[in-house]
């Protein structure tokens, strides 16, 4: 998992976050330099997955472990 969401001086990880949407906002919009960030839409993909299209132009979900990451 690429750690590219780390800030110098600050201790979350993406995969870091509680497992609920509105922990993944929050985390996105600090990352955001304070720009809220919202999901735009919820679909399924082809294996059942949940994925969360959110405003930042990425989408995310949850790995087996309940983890959030890129996709």
């Amino acid at each position: 998992m690429s750690r590219a969401f780390m800030r110098e001086g600050e201790d979350q990880w993406l995969s870091d976050v509680a497992p609920s949407v509105q922990a993944l906002i929050v985390f996105l919009t600090k990352e955001n330099n304070g720009v809220r960030v919202y999901e735009k839409r919820q679909f399924q993909d082809a294996n059942g997955k949940t994925i969360h299209e959110m405003s930042n132009g990425i989408s995310y979900a949850k790995d087996s472990n309940g983890k959030w990451e890129m996709v």
